[in-house]
């Protein structure tokens, strides 16, 4: 079993490193647009970034995941993996042209639509033209993690942001191109991420199957809604703050702020949930691969215990990490010149603990993920995001007007709470899996009470080495109490770990 683990946990460094090292890439860019754009830019930036995040799964709907399970189960058929490479490309190509023309051409009507003027339609266009580029990647990208062909993902994504931090730097410094610049060198990191895995392309021929086509829809169609919904948990907050009325934004922040200006310095904030989100993502590049070709082993239930508890405790330890942290980061100054996030940014960091706890419930979701995928009964998966959606909407209408920032924030734990709670309820009911659940409520509670105890002992240590040492305290206090809490997991991985040392 734990050569199984070991694994997952090699291809989740491989993909892990490449990822994380592309998002601190690209995470450079964030105190870049906080300097050097305005908050109303930030907020326009923030809002259109959201949909295209929202577009990318229309565009691709479905095909990445159903396209991995075909491919997998056709190893097993001997049947020519080629005429399906060629079959999802085309039609993806296909697809995404007629989308993207129907975005310019309908580009100031969709400005409108999300809360942007008219005039911000050339802004628009230019998502068009990144989301066109980026669905013509998910197939390549998709071939090169079901062959583990890691070294080639990496190089493609971290080359890539690397063209897009560098183009950006020079559009928005030297040349003062200013917001157009972000979407232009995002558009044009894409085009060399596609460039990159043109070798891909050599099992690709001119061949299409409707009966290929419609097996792989029969898989991928339920992920549209569940995408766009489990997304909205993380998005619709941005779209519902631009709408607050400027009388709310002044009785919640006082005078100086357009909604613009509240999502701009909300989505800035929220990004930095990134400590968290590298760590399910790259997970998820791993997970999904490893439970479907492990699904049919005999201790493939018990083996999904341990990953549900290894990952979930790691998770936590991270968001309770960066609760402590984070901020302080925010607010150093650093040189006595350069603050990661200017002052005006900071009304919205009160929003962290609750963006980081958020991800903690994404982390469950994606591991109880595994036993709808494997049964095929993906038919559940939009009931299951759509409920943490709809929780998620209900919360941000009605606290945003009240909280602002700090109200998006609330909602988004609430929709992540229920979609956990239901992804669970299905996924168990078709696929029965022991789970620690009592275990992980302890975790979770300890978690929730050593991040609130921080805010008691702040006051009391108005010395920074003494807050900072208490707050290391309490980290290693959570991580021993997690690891006598699983110690099944962590003598499984100690006597591994001693095997392999005294095998040398």
């Amino acid at each position: 079993m734990f050569s199984k683990l070991k694994l997952l946990f090699k291809d989740t460094v491989i993909y892990g490193s490449s990822t994380i090292l592309a998002r601190s890439l690209n995470y450079l860019l964030v105190p870049l647009y906080a300097n050097k754009l305005s908050t109303f830019d930030n907020g326009v930036q923030t809002i259109i970034y959201a949909n295209i995040a929202l577009a990318n799964v229309l565009f691709s709907y479905g095909l990445e995941t159903s396209y991995l399970k075909v491919v997998s189960d056709s190893s097993h058929k001997g049947r020519d993996e080629t005429q399906l490479f060629s079959t999802a490309f085309l039609t993806l190509f296909v697809t995404s042209t007629l989308f993207a023309l129907c975005i310019v051409i309908f580009a100031p009507l969709i400005a409108q639509l999300i809360g942007l003027s008219a005039s911000d339609f050339t802004f628009v266009r230019y998502a068009a033209l990144i989301l066109w580029i980026d669905t013509l990647l998910v197939i390549p990208f998709a071939e090169l993690r079901l062959k583990r062909k890691a070294l080639q993902f990496a190089i493609a994504r971290v080359v890539g942001v690397i063209a897009v931090v560098v183009c950006a730097v020079i559009l928005i410094v030297p040349f003062h191109i200013g917001l157009a610049g972000v979407f232009i060198a995002e558009a044009f990191g894409s085009l060399i991420s596609l460039l990159l895995v043109i070798p891909v392309f050599s099992q690709f021929r001119i061949f299409f199957s409707t009966v290929q086509l419609r097996e792989m829809l029969r898989i991928g169609l339920p992920y549209v809604p569940t995408g766009i919904a489990g997304l909205l948990i993380h998005l619709i907050d941005r779209n519902i703050l631009i709408r607050i009325p400027a009388s709310q934004i002044e009785n919640i922040y006082g005078k100086g702020y357009q909604p613009s200006d509240i999502v701009g310095i909300y989505g800035r904030i929220a990004a930095f949930g990134v400590v968290l989100q590298l760590f399910i993502q790259v997970f998820r590049f791993a997970w999904q691969p490893f439970f479907l070709q492990h699904a049919k082993d005999p201790d493939a239930k018990r083996l999904f215990q341990h990953v549900l508890s290894i990952s979930t405790c790691f998770t936590m330890f991270l968001a309770l990490a960066a609760t402590y942290f984070v901020p302080d980061l925010v607010r150093y100054h650093y040189a006595g010149s350069f603050y990661l996030l200017p002052p005006r940014y900071w009304i919205g960091l009160s929003i962290l603990p609750w963006i980081f706890l958020s991800y903690v419930f994404d982390m469950i979701s994606t591991n109880l993920s595994a036993g709808i995928l494997i049964t095929g009964n993906t038919r559940y998966l939009p009931v299951v995001t759509f409920a943490g959606a709809a929780v998620t909407a209900f919360f941000c209408w009605w606290l945003v007007p009240v909280s602002g920032m700090d109200g998006a924030a609330y909602a988004i734990v609430a929709g992540t709470v229920v979609m956990s709670l239901v992804m669970a309820w299905y996924s168990l009911k078709v696929f029965p899996v022991h789970y620690d659940w009592l275990k992980l409520v302890l975790l979770f509670l300890a978690g929730i009470a050593l991040g609130w105890f921080q805010f008691f002992i702040g006051p009391k240590l108005p010395q920074a080495g003494a807050l900072l040492a208490a707050k290391t305290s309490m980290l290693v206090l959570y991580f021993v109490f997690a690891m006598v809490l699983f110690r099944e997991e962590v003598t499984l991985i100690a006597r591994k770990v001693g095997n392999k040392f005294r095998r040398q």
